[in-house]
């Protein structure tokens, strides 16, 4: 016979091991009356922890846009939602798996890909697309090797084995990340706009469902560990991490939505950070009910599991949900069917209360509204960072060989070299709908059985963050609105996956802040919303934090897919830049790369300029004028026209650089509200006009022709040659392992 597990004294002591302050824990007792249990403590620590909480960033989050006309759901859902018209809504979101990934990266990636899509098919949405933005750490770094692969596997095997396709992300390598990588995870589903469904608990006497896997006790307190910094011990948190099952989450995927086709569901929520605790408590608080639950009915994969621990598993692949009460037999027939648990655990009551029991015991009781609604929320000082002086052009030398030999070099560095090797190990067809995958400026998703598609990007400069937080801000917001307008889709919506450092240091706060607001300023020129997202602080290890990291996520709608373009240059077309290029190298990819330095204030965001000249291009597009449209981005317009050409397989014939601008900043500089647009010579006169008329900047570069990228005064450099640069980094370091 099992003895009785003996539970842990609950103290202070205990608390601050839970993550809990002195000063949340007082509150607690305050809040009760008494000492908690040590499950409600555990309750506690998750539902306060700052992933579930937000106690540090609420403040400044409520100051982002949410509304427009097309956002049918923002921020507060398990995903946004938007009206994409023709009776569809785009549901989409991005989140964080960074410290899982770090500690066990094959099964922290595998297991944030895991819970995004269930944040969106929770929604009723089926997931049509995945994008994964990467950082990780300086590729000399002894552990960055092993992370890249790791991650990589983890995200191509969850993502390829439930059929989603991943079209596109970013992977790029700084030294910040050294000791905290980061792993974001984007997921696309689409949905009747009349068919959403929402976590809103609902109906006194209605059963409460769980559904899924099995729980086990992989991941227990895995929101807490994801609220704190690393240290030397880190690896030691390896029991918190998840562990993932595709093929689980493909029949839970597939029964969900098949239920969801009757009337039967009442509210849904996926258990992801903090398992059935934060899903039993969002929901109920939500609908200002009450649950109750019988822990004994729960399944589970091993014995002897307490109430502490199936409060705060992490098991994947499980969902919550509230019936209409009679339903249960219908539901159940259908998870059955596709044989995965099915439980009825508990029941609406109008308590307001969250009743726990256990082997017959109390095992908690707490008031749900108290304890969600005195959760704490912050005002953390906060310091501006430095402004950095401008880096004037000339205090940057040119490079020593010429301006095509600067770009090979650039292109076989880790941030600028193709990432074919990645992408290459994730399925971006399946489904068949995939019109622009990987390597573009945006995907581009077929809506199937239509001639629409969603376009989708991710994009975030750290360096340009790091340097001048709310610039930074504006330009990631700025970039990806310019990358979905580059494949001619009209920019509607975006998720943010905010990544930062430790938020008690007012300096990191003050990164958070800046660009928060800088966020704010694009959305709203843009008229480009938040919809949903993620806060992932305490990203630094022994008190070093990363560089600042707000990855944004862009959706866009393309009307005609015939009207769509990549960024493959063809032979005959013109080569047109729109925009001023000033030649600004501060904080720039080839001030970094060839001279070492990461000095200087980044590029200004002209939003006003930036809603200009994307508005024309897009006009330009589709209108026909346009055969190809590249974003200018890292490394400036030498190295946006050189992936045209090598996306085309055509050289390209450039003109000098004009009078009043240092060539090598010309080239090279990263001014912003750029795009290359590759012209036929019959439509120049109508785009010129237009941009005329629209007092918006353009100016010839040269024409695509030949198999080299030539320059005046320059040698020749060959297409093939550039293709072979630009492809070997990458390759060549992770075949060292």
């Amino acid at each position: 016979m099992m003895a009785a597990r003996r539970e842990p004294a609950v103290d202070q002591k205990l608390a601050s091991g839970m993550g809990l302050s002195a000063e949340e824990y007082a509150r607690i007792l305050a809040l009760l009356g008494r000492t908690p249990n040590l499950t409600e403590l555990g309750i506690f620590s998750a539902m306060w922890s700052e992933h579930c909480s937000y106690k540090s960033s609420k403040k400044w989050l409520k100051t982002l846009p949410t509304t427009a006309p097309w956002v049918i759901c923002g921020p507060g859902e398990n995903a946004g939602v938007i009206d994409i018209g023709q009776g569809w809504a785009a549901i989409f979101k991005m989140e964080s798996h960074n410290h899982p990934s770090f500690i066990e990266p094959y099964q922290g990636a595998a297991t944030g890909v895991g819970g995004i899509l269930r944040d969106v098919f929770t929604m009723g949405a089926r997931p049509i697309a995945i994008m994964d933005p990467l950082r990780f750490g300086a590729p000399d770094h002894p552990k960055t090797r092993h992370l890249v692969a790791g991650v990589v596997a983890g995200i191509g095997g969850y993502g390829n084995c439930i059929g989603v396709p991943t079209v596109g992300g970013e992977c790029t390598f700084h030294p910040s990340y050294n000791g905290n990588i980061l792993v974001n995870a984007m997921t696309v589903g689409l949905a009747r706009a009349d068919r959403i469904f929402y976590s809103k608990a609902a109906g006194v006497g209605n059963p409460v469902i769980y559904v899924g896997s099995k729980t086990g006790r992989d991941g227990i307190h895995g929101a807490t560990m994801a609220s704190a910094e690393f240290d030397e011990r880190s690896e030691e948190k390896r029991p918190t991490v998840q562990v993932g099952d595709p093929f689980t989450e493909k029949l839970l995927l597939e029964a969900c939505l098949e239920l969801m086709a009757t009337d039967a569901i009442v509210a849904i929520q996926d258990m992801g950070a903090a398992g059935l605790t934060s899903s039993s408590f969002e929901m109920a608080s939500k609908g200002g009910v009450g649950i109750e639950i019988d822990l004994d009915r729960v399944p589970t994969r091993e014995p002897g599991m307490s109430a502490y621990e199936l409060m705060l598993s992490e098991s994947q692949e499980r969902m919550l949900m509230i019936l209409e009460a009679g339903r249960e037999p219908e539901a159940e027939a259908i998870f059955r069917k596709w044989e995965l648990d099915f439980a009825v655990i508990g029941r609406i009551t109008d308590s307001g209360r969250m009743i726990l029991r256990k082997d017959g015991q109390l095992a908690a009781d707490l008031e749900i509204a108290p304890l969600v609604a005195s959760a704490p929320e912050y005002e953390r000082p906060w310091t501006p960072t430095p402004a950095r002086a401008p880096l004037p052009a000339a205090a940057v030398p040119g490079p020593p060989k010429g301006m095509l030999e600067a770009l090979a070099q650039l292109l076989d560095t880790p941030d600028l070299c193709s990432k074919r090797w990645v992408w290459e190990q994730y399925d971006h067809m399946v489904m068949a709908d995939t019109a622009q995958g990987p390597g573009g400026d945006a995907a581009v998703v077929r809506i199937h059985d239509s001639n629409r598609a969603l376009a989708i990007t991710t994009d975030c400069t750290p360096r340009y963050v790091a340097a001048d937080p709310v610039m930074g801000g504006r330009q990631a917001v700025a970039e990806s609105w310019r990358n979905l307008t580059a494949v001619g889709a009209r920019p509607l919506a975006i998720t943010d996956c905010m990544n930062f450092g430790n938020p008690q240091r007012p300096e990191i706060m003050g990164q958070f802040v800046g660009a928060i607001q800088g966020m704010g300023e694009a959305c709203r020129a843009l008229d480009y919303p938040v919809v949903s997202g993620n806060v992932s602080l305490y990203n630094e290890t022994s008190g070093k934090g990363i560089q600042p990291t707000p990855a944004i996520g862009g959706v866009g709608l393309v009307e005609d897919l015939r009207r769509s373009v990549s960024l493959a240059g063809r032979a005959g077309l013109a080569i047109y830049v729109v925009g001023e290029t000033r030649g600004h190298l501060g904080s720039s990819v080839y001030l970094r790369e060839l001279w070492g330095s990461e000095d200087g204030a980044p590029p200004p965001v002209d939003l006003a300029a930036e809603r200009r000249h994307g508005d024309f291009v897009r006009a330009q597009i589709l209108a026909g004028h346009v055969g190809a449209c590249h974003d200018t981005a890292d490394g400036g317009l030498l190295v946006a026209v050189a992936e045209m050409a090598i996306a085309g397989g055509i050289g390209a014939h450039l003109q000098a650089a004009p009078a009043g601008v240092p060539a090598h900043a010309f080239w090279f500089g990263e001014d912003q509200a750029r795009y290359v647009l590759a012209i036929a010579p019959d439509h120049v006169a109508a785009v010129t006009a237009a941009a005329a008329k629209a007092n918006v900047p353009l100016a010839a570069l040269g024409r695509f022709t030949g198999t080299a990228l030539t320059l005046p005064g320059e040698t020749a450099i060959s297409v093939a040659e550039l293709r072979r640069r630009r492809e070997a980094w990458l390759p060549r370091y992770m075949g060292q392992a």
